[in-house]
């Protein structure tokens, strides 16, 4: 796959995903649900940490987060040029495409959002204003699909661990850029072999030199 091809899927990603944030960011209140089909709802929320709401303690916490976050973009970024360069399987440079428009899409949030949004609880968020609700580096990344399948259920007593207790089924609030991230490490999962597939190429043939053989031979 060439270079201008994986810069298009990682556009088209980032596009939609950031375009999805900022209209969710400047139409929502925090919290605020939409139900598109039973299962399946926009739900407004903002993580300040890592997955499923993990956050790192302290006062660096949240710039430690996001300066790892940049080196590991900078790590996928350049795992990707080289397996352009060295003409990886196809599969193996999407799954790298999809990962890093991902990466790279939540951390627009945590550098950017900070001072380009301001609180979404009491009214709802405006471009650059004078309250904005953080700094550079402490952005939240706004998440809003919600895909309960099964919500609220009541577990019977005699199961174990969860019994008498309401589970709901798939509870994750997702963004574009999440879900990007988790198609591309499914492509690797799932197609492993194809993905990490040699490709030996092909050999060259000196052809002066074949001729040079075929003359000695005759002679």
């Amino acid at each position: 796959m060439k270079l201008r091809h994986s810069a298009l899927i990682i556009f088209l990603i980032l596009a939609i995903d950031q375009f999805s944030k900022v209209y969710v960011k400047t139409n929502f209140f925090y919290g605020e649900e939409v139900k598109v089909f039973g299962w399946f709802k926009f739900l407004f929320i903002e993580n300040e940490g890592m997955a499923w709401g993990t956050v790192i303690p302290g006062e660096y916490g949240k710039i430690v987060l996001t300066l790892f976050r940049i080196f590991a973009v900078f790590g996928i970024g350049y795992w990707l040029l080289d397996s352009i360069k060295k003409e990886k399987s196809r599969y193996l440079v999407v799954a790298i495409c999809l990962i890093f428009a991902g990466a790279l899409g939540n951390i627009i949030d945590s550098v950017l959002y900070g001072v380009m949004f301001n609180d979404s609880h009491s009214h709802l968020a405006t471009f650059f204003p004078k309250d904005h609700y953080g700094t550079w580096f402490h952005g939240k990344v706004v998440d809003m699909f919600y895909f309960p399948f099964i919500e609220d259920y009541m577990m019977p007593n005699w199961v174990p661990i969860i019994g008498g207790k309401e589970i709901t089924f798939f509870n994750a609030i997702f963004n574009v850029a999440d879900f990007a991230i988790s198609v591309g490490v499914g492509i690797l999962i799932v197609f492993n072999k194809r993905a990490f597939a040699h490709h030996p190429k092909a050999k060259v043939v000196n052809y002066s030199s074949t001729l040079d053989d075929h003359h000695e031979d005759e002679n």
